[in-house]
């Protein structure tokens, strides 16, 4: 990683702890296994910007309006506006189904 980026987004091993930090938080959340994977994800790249302010420049406006767009991107995903899909792995990778 350039020094630029050191110094925007922090060592990449300190801003992996904190965000996998965060993130075992969030998945210790008793609401956790309630939520989508649209949900899931966004909060997981809210944990990870979360990470780069705290390890790198935390005036870098780039992950104040991440962290704004993701949370945009969970709320418009909810589970109340967003029919559940499922995938058959089986019949998606061409396998029998019967």
């Amino acid at each position: 990683m350039d020094t630029t980026k050191i110094k925007t987004h922090g060592d990449f091993r300190n801003t992996a702890d904190t965000s996998q930090n965060i993130k075992a938080v969030m998945m210790a959340g008793k609401n956790w296994d309630k939520l989508n994977n649209n949900q899931r994800e966004a909060l997981e790249c809210i944990a990870m910007k979360i990470g780069r302010i705290l390890s790198g420049d935390y005036n870098f406006r780039d992950h104040w309006d991440d962290i704004e767009g993701y949370a945009e991107l969970g709320g418009e995903y909810s589970a109340t506006s967003m029919p559940q899909v499922s995938l058959d792995l089986t019949r998606a990778l061409g396998g029998n189904n019967g």
